[in-house]
């Protein structure tokens, strides 16, 4: 497996150009993340996540975790390199310094993330999931619930985990069966979860559980759940650990990717039960754990970002080396690199210029979320908050659809050898596959976007998306070149398809929901190559300004323009094939019965 170097220059043009560091950190309370303290950051992450994660990526990918008498053990070097992550501080990057957090945006969290999700998957989804608790804790959490669980949440020392999904309900979360019953200050909470990732571990000295539970009595359905807070030990008041609550994993799944990263089935309460806090209030736990999924959502999102940019050097790298075939329409009789196969530039360009698109767009939503929580002005806040939830649902699904189509295209260009274990590009795909299904699977995420985000405002926030897109143009108009009059075209064309698919959107789903729901993930596609488009020409004005506007490195910024250049003719274009299929493709999928399916 090719060793992995985070693509700091072009995070850092993302952050910068697209995403609008600056800013953020013109925000109350982001005044320390200068350029100098995010370079630094940035720096020394893809110290930490070359390495030591990396290295540890396919030998834990080999050798798995273990499972054996209610112990989970995870593979060789994960527990010190989980020590090294948390004496470095890096779970608390985001976090209110209160509590022992950086206080740094969320700008900067997610571009350090996506260092550790690309140097090795499977470690990442503990922080990862961690930073959901954290978040979750935050916004709900009594003052008593934050002083206890926070510090040690945020340092690291201990993890959290989710729990929701029941073998009988999977995503349908209205049909969970697990019980809690009050017992004084607490509640006693028995039940079965599964798919629990990091449920059980031996990385950190205490795992948190945000479990949902039907409260005895409650009403049925989604409005009778509510949320509890079951730690693996319960904790003392000066937050030392007491004794062992009443949970246990039973079992470890055994998956097609990230074999490092411990997918536990848990069973609470087999003795007395568990005891478990109620955080947020009886028979809120749908509201509250929505604050925990949306936050999993971009990071998921983050993940296909970051599988992409992995199976992308990885096939660089192979095709750079691997000698094969003689190149076409020269008169050298040598075989070349297969680099020089136009083929095989094809497949690299799609996986770099795809790569580059959801990055920008990941970011980009990162910037809004820090203005939505933070910027001094409501309407500014409100905008912004607005980007935010149209916007999450395809960071989600459409950055992870992105992951697994770049990781497959990587296993194509190494040819045979990528079907091989021994090269690591297998991995990748085996890796990315799971990120499309859990938190949601894409289709879920595409009738959100659908149902809630843009048919319940009558298409408002999409449309100011839009018109956020079409504003473009007049720059674009006033630039100069080839490169950026086709991108030109490309993007209003896209704007165009993404507008009338909206109107048919709005006016069609009050009365015929199904047929909208049967194209959602067309539509979906469609926002995001759209918006990704838009990000990718910004970046090509940037380029067409050349090195003395910017003091930028020409190379880099011709690189850019021909990402540009490449999404904008073969993503950006399929624009109104989208907007054809979404608009007019339902016809019989729409339909129940055996002739549909």
């Amino acid at each position: 497996m090719t060793s992995y170097a985070a693509p700091l220059a072009d995070m850092r043009f993302v952050m910068r150009e697209l995403a609008g560091l600056d800013a953020v950190a013109a925000l109350p309370g982001c005044a320390d993340a200068t350029p100098d303290l995010v370079d630094a950051i940035l720096e020394e992450a893809a110290k930490f996540g070359g390495e030591v994660l990396a290295p540890l990526n396919q030998p834990g990918d080999r050798q798995g975790c273990v499972f054996e008498n209610g112990v989970v053990r995870t593979p060789d070097g994960f527990a010190d390199a989980y020590a090294r992550f948390v004496d470095g501080g890096w779970n608390g990057v985001p976090f209110d310094p209160e509590y022992g957090g950086q206080g740094l945006p969320w700008l900067v969290s997610t571009a350090v993330s996506e260092i550790w999700q690309a140097a090795n998957m499977a470690f990442s989804v503990c922080p990862m999931l961690n930073q959901g608790t954290v978040e979750l804790i935050s916004a709900h959490g009594s003052p008593e619930q934050k002083a206890l669980f926070l510090p040690k949440m945020i340092s690291g020392e201990w993890s959290g985990a989710m729990a929701l999904t029941e073998s009988q309900a999977g995503s349908d979360l209205a049909q969970v069966r697990t019980k809690a019953v009050p017992d004084g200050d607490h509640y006693r909470v028995r039940g079965q979860k599964i798919f629990i990732t990091y449920g059980e571990h031996d990385l950190a000295r205490n795992i948190i559980h945000m479990v949902l539970a039907r409260i005895e009595g409650a009403p049925a359905g989604i409005k009778g759940i509510s949320l509890f807070i079951i730690p693996k030990f319960l904790a003392n008041a000066d937050g030392t650990l007491g004794e062992r609550n009443d949970m246990r994993c039973v079992s470890i799944e055994h998956k097609l990717g990230i074999h490092a990263s411990p997918t536990a089935v848990m069973s609470y309460g087999d003795g007395g039960g568990a005891v478990g806090y109620l955080l947020g209030g009886e028979n809120r736990g749908i509201e509250c754990m929505f604050t925990m999924m949306n936050a999993a959502r971009l990071g998921v999102g983050l993940e296909g970002v970051a599988i992409a940019e992995r199976a992308y050097q990885q096939a660089r790298a192979f095709a750079l080396e691997r000698i094969q075939g003689r190149a076409l329409g020269g008169g050298d009789a040598d075989p070349v690199a297969i680099v020089h196969h136009p083929d095989v530039r094809r497949m690299l360009l799609s996986m770099r210029a795809q790569t580059e698109a959801v990055r920008a767009l990941a970011y980009f939503v990162a910037a809004c979320l820090d203005m939505a929580k933070r910027h001094q002005n409501e309407k500014v806040r409100r905008q912004r908050q607005t980007l935010v939830d149209l916007l999450t649902p395809v960071v989600k699904a459409w950055s992870t659809d992105t992951g697994i189509e770049v990781a497959n295209t990587g296993i194509q260009v190494h040819g045979g050898m990528g079907y091989v274990e021994e090269t690591g590009a297998a991995q990748h795909l085996r890796d990315a596959r799971i990120a499309a299904i859990y938190e949601g699977t894409n289709g879920i995420q595409a009738n959100d976007l659908v149902g809630r985000k843009v048919a319940r405002d009558k298409g408002e926030g999409a449309n100011a998306f839009i018109a956020m897109v079409r504003e473009l143009d007049r720059e674009l108009a006033a630039a100069q070149g080839d490169d950026i009059a086709a991108i030109r075209a490309r993007l209003a064309g896209g704007a165009d398809a993404l507008a009338g698919a909206t109107r048919w959107l709005v006016e069609t789903y009050p009365s015929d929901p199904r047929t909208v729901a049967a194209g959602a993930v067309h539509y979906l596609r469609l926002l995001g190559i759209v918006a990704g488009g838009w990000l990718m020409a910004r970046a090509a004005l940037i380029a067409a300004a050349g090195p003395a506007a910017r003091g930028g490195d020409p190379d880099f910024l011709r690189a850019k323009m021909v990402s540009a250049r490449f999404f904008a003719d073969q993503v950006l274009v399929q624009a109104g094939m989208l907007a054809t299929v979404f608009t007019q493709g339902a016809a019989f999928v729409r339909h129940e019965g055996p002739e549909g399916t």
